[in-house]
């Protein structure tokens, strides 16, 4: 055998080894993801969960039961460090686990793959940024509630929050604002247009959002911007971040006020929560 002949079979090697060291990964972190789901969960989270999290009282109860499981995996893949003063505690890793896994809820897959870290700091923190005008590059510090980076950590405020799971309706939720844009990650890209469920949905959503992000633009401009924060016209990204809290936050407004920005989101989550409010208000009343 010769030397070539020699090398290419060690590169084929090595590559098989590699394949097969992909699959037994997969393998095992799918039985450990199926082994959490069915864990119990503990009383005292979900008590953490209806004091706190004030959507999670709307939920019906199979949601309830997929949101447990998905926290359960959610708290134990990733890594919470904490920043200043802060301490970490279960309230912490429950109340952000659960935010979070609302988005996730309808994903039998992994969740939230490609990074691990989740950093909290007691409340707003600073973030340093550099900024280029032609060969004017400015330094700035300005506060942050959230932070997203790219295939890396989602940094916190925990003021934010609690405010934000209190608060079911005023369409500000830092942790679903920064989670959404993990899930627009996914798509190689942060551009907006997260990993769709089925390659024919693209050249619709693209549409839809496209169209929609021009109109939100227009009524940000006349401050005529009723069911979304008008932080959404910064960049698609932001829009599509925005649009998540408005869509499981302000639900109602968004289906009556924006359909089809609604109906999309309502594919690409598949949920519904509007629903949940409908059915939550139907009850009380009878």
């Amino acid at each position: 055998m010769n030397l070539l002949a020699l090398y290419g079979l060690c590169i084929i090697g090595l590559v098989t080894a590699w394949l097969l060291g992909r699959r037994v990964r997969a393998w095992w972190k799918a039985r450990k993801r199926k082994a959490l789901y069915r864990k119990p969960f503990p009383e005292q989270w979900q008590h953490i969960l209806q004091q706190h999290f004030a959507l999670y009282r709307y939920l019906p109860e199979n949601l309830r039961q997929a949101l447990h499981a998905r926290i359960n995996y959610f708290i134990a893949s990733k890594k919470f460090v904490a920043r200043g003063s802060m301490l970490i505690d279960d309230k912490v890793r429950v109340n952000i686990a659960g935010q979070a896994c609302l988005l996730v809820l309808a994903e039998e897959g992994e969740i939230y793959p490609g990074f691990r870290t989740i950093m909290v700091y007691p409340d707003t923190f600073y973030s340093d940024t550099n900024q280029q005008d032609g060969a004017v590059v400015s330094h700035q510090r300005r506060h942050r509630a959230g932070e997203s980076w790219h295939r890396g950590p989602v940094i916190l405020s925990w003021g934010d929050v609690l405010r934000g799971g209190a608060n079911e309706d005023d369409g500000f939720n830092v942790v679903m604002h920064e989670f959404a844009h993990k899930l627009d990650e996914q798509n190689m890209a942060v551009n907006g247009q997260p990993l769709l469920r089925e390659h024919s949905h693209y050249g619709e959503w693209v549409r839809i959002l496209n169209s929609e992000y021009a109109a939100f633009l227009r009524r940000v401009e006349r401050r005529k911007n009723k069911v979304m924060d008008a932080y959404g016209a910064e960049s698609p990204p932001e829009f599509f971040a925005v649009a998540t809290e408005s869509f499981f936050e302000k639900s109602i407004a968004m289906r009556d006020r924006l359909p089809d920005l609604y109906a999309q989101l309502q594919r690409f989550y598949q949920l519904d929560p509007a629903s949940w409010q409908d059915t939550t208000e139907k009850s009380h009343s009878e």
